[in-house]
C-alpha cells in the first residue's frame, strides 16, 4: 500500500530531493539545512513507524532505498553550489563517497537486475555518521567526522557486496552478513 505513513515519509524524501537541489542552485543555505534535516528525520522515522505499525513491505523497503539514493545524490550537488570552496578541499573524499556508495548498487544490479534494500545495521550506523559528518562539515567547517564516515562507508560497501554475493536471490531487510548467511542456509 503506497499511502501508509512509512511509505509517505519515504515518498517525501523522493519528492524533496529536487527541492534540495534548488536550495543550492538559488543559494539558500538555511532552507538547505531545514530540508536536509527533514529528509534525515523522515529516513529515521519511516523504518521505526513501519515496524511499530507492522507496515513493513517490499514496496516500503524499495521506496526507502530510492529516497536514500536521491538524498545522497542531491546533497553533494546542492552543497557544491552553496559551499564550493569548502567542498573543493574535500573533493577526493566526496568522489570516494559517491564511488563507494555506487559500487554495491552495481553489484546488486548485475546479480539481481535491481537495487538491493538490505538496510543493514552497519548501513544505519553509516547513515548516522555521514549525516552528522555532513552537518559538521557544512555547518561548522569541521571535516573530522565526515572523513571518519567515509572510511566507515568502506566497511558498509564491503558488507553489502558480500551479502549480494552470498544471497541466491534478492531479498530486503538483511541486517548483517550473519543474517545473509542464515538466509542462504
Amino acid at each position: 500500500m503506497l499511502t501508509n505513513i512509512p511509505n509517505l515519509l519515504s515518498l517525501f524524501r523522493i519528492i524533496a530531493a529536487p527541492f534540495l537541489l534548488l536550495t543550492g542552485w538559488f543559494g539558500m543555505p538555511t532552507l538547505f539545512f531545514i530540508l536536509f534535516g527533514l529528509m534525515l528525520l523522515s529516513d529515521v522515522l519511516d523504518g521505526i513507524i513501519a515496524r511499530m505499525l507492522d507496515q513493513t513491505s517490499e514496496l516500503g523497503a524499495r521506496l526507502d532505498s530510492y529516497g536514500d539514493i536521491l538524498t545522497y545524490l542531491s546533497t553533494p550537488f546542492a552543497a557544491w553550489w552553496l559551499w564550493p570552496d569548502l567542498l573543493k578541499g574535500e573533493i577526493y573524499y566526496i568522489i570516494s563517497a559517491i564511488v563507494i556508495y555506487i559500487l554495491p548498487a552495481v553489484f546488486s544490479l548485475v546479480k539481481f537486475g535491481k537495487l538491493a534494500s538490505y538496510h543493514t545495521w552497519i548501513t544505519k550506523l553509516s547513515a548516522v555518521l555521514m549525516s552528522a559528518g555532513v552537518v559538521m562539515l557544512l555547518g561548522f567547517e569541521n571535516n573530522l567526522l565526515f572523513h571518519i564516515a567515509i572510511y566507515f562507508l568502506v566497511i558498509e560497501m564491503l558488507e553489502n557486496i558480500v551479502i549480494t554475493m552470498m544471497l541466491p536471490k534478492q531479498k530486503s531487510d538483511i541486517y548483517s552478513v550473519w543474517h545473509a548467511w542464515k538466509e542462504r542456509n
